[in-house]
């Protein structure tokens, strides 16, 4: 078991777990919505996609957005999970982020939909 994300406290008053699987999304989850510098011991951590929310909407900023989302799960998370696919969305102030995946421990496909919401 792995401690769930973001962190709280289970029913028992205990440190919340989470399954192999789903802390891996929630693995997922950080590295997307974390901006590089945020973090102190990691300044070079995250995906940086919060910055390009409130840039003008074009195919080209799409195709790179979706293509720093794939790079920053494979630098970040390679070790854990082979990035299939990436298509990043925004309406509006939600930003929604499909990301298609295979486990590697596993090697079962997995979806995940991450929303964020400004």
């Amino acid at each position: 078991m792995q401690v769930d994300y973001p962190f709280h406290f289970d029913s028992r008053g205990r440190t919340a777990s989470t399954t192999q699987d789903e802390h891996i999304r929630d693995l997922i989850e950080q590295v997307l919505f974390t901006s590089p510098g945020e973090r102190l011991n990691r300044p070079t951590f995250g995906s940086g996609i919060l910055q390009l929310l409130f840039a003008p909407n074009s195919d080209a900023l799409a195709a790179a957005t979706q293509a720093t989302v794939q790079g920053a799960l494979q630098q970040w998370l390679g070790d854990l999970i082979l990035v299939e696919a990436v298509e990043v969305q925004s309406q509006d102030s939600t930003l929604k982020v499909l990301v298609q995946y295979v486990v590697r421990r596993s090697q079962q496909r997995q979806v995940g939909q991450f929303v964020r919401q400004f």
